[in-house]
């Protein structure tokens, strides 16, 4: 349904090169009798060049009948359904409440929902003159909170807040905004005038042109499009932005990028794509560990200094250094990139023995001798870092070099651009009409040598290298069509990491690939850089988890920051890997990430901020700090990071200390801090009470509904938090299971769980022995003396270590399989924990706990 409709587009004469997956074209409007055929560009596959006629009309008489267009519209809809996100009276209104004022006339808007009502709306707008860059203001945004993901560097975003546009940066790619009216702590009655109400902008790909937002200093919310080549231009767009609005800011996300994927039919979403099985093992990265010097000796050494410790890998990302390059015969630089040459590896990995064996040799080592089930190996999305040399082998691929055209958002937050090496001495780009060959040809070699799965970097190069080539947008399409079909020809368990990978051209093209690096390097000697890590991927996942799984990069065990990077890896829900130097591991900080067969406690989805931190600034305001949640099975958990003290500088445009207080920062957290708590729940009778269980202190509390605790945190400290709906099995009785205490994602070992209320039961509500609180919060722990059982909690549970649970009452017995075994019960806390002293037998994947009452 078409709310609002310019005559603009048919003033212009204008022709274009633009992409339609299936040409849908529809008559938009008529005026004076005449009818304007216009194009609803949805997403590409075929070049069509459209050329629509022009009429004289000024374009302020265009805007004045926009304007009475859009009010006749406007009331029209009224008589029938109010949408909930529309523009009236040059306002962005969003259930009644005002958020962008002063819009345009010439920025348009279209439903994003032609039935039912409408939860949506497309923006876009029109310009006097095609062009391949266009900026215009969508209105002032004032008076809200926002967070922002923007791109910081080319390749990476990271987050900002702020309440007025000013604030909002460059090259913003999402955008959550929340009204000041209402409050947090969701209604009961679900009544949403006492409810904040956020605000989804997602700036989108349009035909040959990417958008994104950015602030002003007047205070205006503006749009940027570009398509990246000169010859690629345009006047009109339609289906530029998208917004939308709920009371629930996750579900508000994803359902708004639901919404995008249906109209743009170009990409899937995480919950869409099958995820690689690495993700549920331990793994080892080489980087960090040798960086560009790795060889065949190095990983076998750093295999078998993990294995030795009792942490054993089970898959290996051979990163950097393992391929053939060279630089140009005649560099014309003193420092000059390097090359890609042949699609083999170089002689460091080719055994001196059997030279031909070649990469399967350290595959076969990987696999046979260590155990290892899984090997990636890393190259560039244009082959390596300059691209591919053209010449010998690689000829066939048709590379030609081209040079960078960095868009001025990026440049303008990363200056170095201007004198770096990739932008002056050109890259080889393989010619898009060979590319899948040249995946496919790199990939099924290392797939007939063993190897699972790549690690693809350096991907949002591709946007620079546009020009002549369709723009940005068609090229990255391209690559990316070409990527994906070779790794479902070559890798069947979908094995692919995207890194370097954070621009939407990519994101809204993505059908494949499952897992994503979340935010910049994990830089063992950048002191500025580890606080600064932690909050970039958990505000990332907020935007980047809707697509793909969220990696949090690898770290080093044995590190001032280690357990802080640990506890955090543990918590994203994404891959646990390590790129430590052989010989040298903190083999008891692994122990509470990885179980003895290199298996992990993974949470259930990616880790993200509390719906309270959202719009906090955890590493610039000097007073918050950031809470991450997730989900497993039965528990949730929930980590609390300080994270001040470190940023990136906008105004030196890098990453810098700034001045916080020494002493530690004070906040509070709450059961419902997991935001999906009640999933976690067995029954349909929970009243909202939780036992929390502190990783660090091993501090057991139950929790009342929406009561809080106090957590003070110094700078680089953190806390974890298993967080276990209560189960109220009988008067005087209830139950949380915590899971293994030991480690840092716990609650994640618990597979299976069961309450069985027996006939004792029925004899806690007649005799004083049994007596406490019906909510399950007994302050006086009591013990059931009687002859009759009042319940019994049976539990899968998968690992070895210390398993833990919060019972009200002390219990009567406690087995592991058919073994009675010996527990410890604290009477003030109410913690039972029992040891499971080995790994459940091989054809069983849990152990069966059960704990009488």
């Amino acid at each position: 349904m078409v709310v609002h409709l310019p005559n603009h587009s048919c003033l212009q004469r204008f022709t274009t090169t633009i992409n339609c997956l299936s040409p849908q074209i529809s008559y938009l409007a008529s005026f004076n009798n005449t009818n304007y055929l216009c194009s609803s560009i949805r997403s590409p596959t075929t070049t069509t060049t459209v050329s629509v006629s022009s009429f004289p009309p000024l374009l302020a008489q265009k805007r004045s009948e926009l304007g009475l267009r859009e009010r006749k519209l406007e009331k029209e809809s009224q008589m029938t359904i109010t949408p909930e996100v529309r523009i009236a009276d040059r306002k962005l209104v969003v259930k009644g409440r005002t958020i962008l004022t002063n819009v345009p006339d010439n920025v348009i808007a279209t439903a994003g929902s032609n039935t039912g009502p409408v939860q949506g709306v497309f923006l876009g707008a029109v310009f006097d003159e095609p062009n391949s860059r266009h900026v215009v203001s969508l209105g002032n945004l004032r008076d809200v909170r926002f967070l922002a993901c923007f791109r910081f560097k080319l390749w990476w975003m990271a987050q900002k807040m702020g309440d007025q546009g000013r604030d909002i940066p460059l090259e913003t790619q999402f955008l959550l905004v929340e009204t000041k009216d209402g409050s947090h702590i969701e209604s009961d009655g679900g009544d949403e005038t006492n409810q904040m109400v956020y605000t989804v902008f997602l700036p989108l790909i349009e035909g040959p042109f990417r958008s994104c937002l950015q602030g002003n200093a007047r205070d205006e919310l503006e749009l940027c499009l570009e398509s990246g080549d000169a010859e690629t231009t345009s006047s009109s767009f339609n289906h530029s932005v998208y917004i939308s609005s709920g009371t629930d800011p996750f579900v508000t996300i994803t359902d708004a990028i639901r919404a995008v994927k249906s109209h743009l039919k170009t990409f899937r979403q995480r919950h869409e794509k099958k995820l690689p099985n690495i993700v549920d093992f331990f793994g080892w990265c080489t980087w960090d560990a040798f960086y560009q010097e790795v060889t065949e000796e190095g990983v076998e050494a750093g295999l078998e200094s993990l294995a030795a410790g009792g942490a054993p890998p089970k898959f290996v990302i051979i990163d950097d250094g393992w391929q053939s390059v060279e630089s140009d015969p005649k560099p014309d630089s003193q420092n000059p990139l390097l090359r890609l040459t042949g699609i083999k590896e170089n002689k460091k990995f080719q055994n001196k023995e059997d030279p031909t064996a070649g990469i399967k040799n350290i595959v076969k080592i990987a696999k046979e001798k260590y155990g290892l089930k899984y090997v990636y190996v890393w190259h560039a999305i244009i082959g390596y870092w300059g691209g591919v040399r053209a010449g010998d082998e690689m000829e066939e691929y048709g590379p030609s070099i081209k040079y960078m055209d960095v868009s001025n958002g990026v440049v303008s937050n990363e200056p170095g651009w201007r004198t770096d090496a990739l932008a002056l001495q050109g890259l080889g780009l393989v010619n898009p009409k060979n590319v899948y060959k040249f995946y496919n040809e790199l990939h099924s070699y290392l797939a007939s040598a063993g190897v699972d799965g790549v690690k693809v970097d350096v991907q949002c190069i591709l946007e620079t290298l546009g020009a002549g080539l369709g723009g940005r947008v068609e090229l990255t399409r391209k690559y990316h069509q070409a990527l994906d079909q070779s790794v479902a020809r070559n890798f069947p368990d979908n094995g692919c990491i995207a890194c370097m990978s954070h621009n939407t051209d990519a994101l809204y093209c993505s059908k494949q690939t499952a897992v994503a690096r979340a935010s910049d390097d994990f830089y063992p000697r950048d002191p500025v850089s580890h606080t600064i890590h932690i909050a970039a991927v958990a505000y990332n996942s907020v935007f980047l988890g809707e697509f793909m799984l969220p990696d949090w990069d690898m770290f080093h065990s044995l590190h001032p920051a280690a357990e802080y990077h640990a506890s955090a890896r543990a918590i994203s829900g994404g891959p646990v890997y390590v790129s430590d130097a052989p010989g040298k591991h903190n083999f008891d900080l692994l122990k509470k990430l990885v179980l003895p067969d290199g298996s992990i406690l993974r949470a259930r989805l990616p880790g993200r901020p509390t719906k309270d931190c959202l719009f906090s600034d955890p590493a610039r305001d000097g007073v918050s700090l950031l809470k991450i949640w997730n989900m497993n099975k039965y528990t949730g958990v929930l980590g609390v990071y300080n994270c001040q003290g470190a940023a990136w500088n906008s105004i030196e445009r890098k990453n810098t200390f700034h001045q916080t207080r020494s002493e530690a920062i004070t906040g509070s957290v709450r059961g419902r801090d997991v935001h999906l708590i009640a999933d976690a729940a067995v029954g349909p009778d929970w009243k909202g009470n939780c036992a929390m269980y502190g990783h660090q202190g091993g501090d057991l509390i139950t929790l009342p509904y929406n009561a809080a605790v106090p957590v003070s945190l110094k700078v680089l400290e953190h806390e974890i938090f298993t967080v276990t709906p209560i189960k109220v099995l009988a008067p005087g009785f209830a139950f949380a299971p915590l899971g293994l205490i030991d480690m840092f994602n716990g609650g994640g070992a618990i597979e299976g769980l069961e309450y069985e209320v027996k006939g004792g039961a029925q004899l806690c509500e007649l005799e004083d022995g049994y007596r406490g609180e019906g909510n399950g919060l007994a302050g006086v722990k009591i013990e059931n003396v009687s002859a009759e059982l009042v319940a019994v909690v049976r539990m899968e549970v998968k690992g070895r270590g210390r398993f833990g649970a919060y019972s009200s009452a002390k219990p009567r017995r406690c087995t592991v399989g058919s073994a009675v075994v010996g527990f410890e019960y604290d009477l003030v806390s109410g913690l039972v924990t029992l040891n499971l002293e080995r790994m459940p037998e091989e054809d069983r994947k849990f152990h069966i706990v059960e704990i009488e009452l």
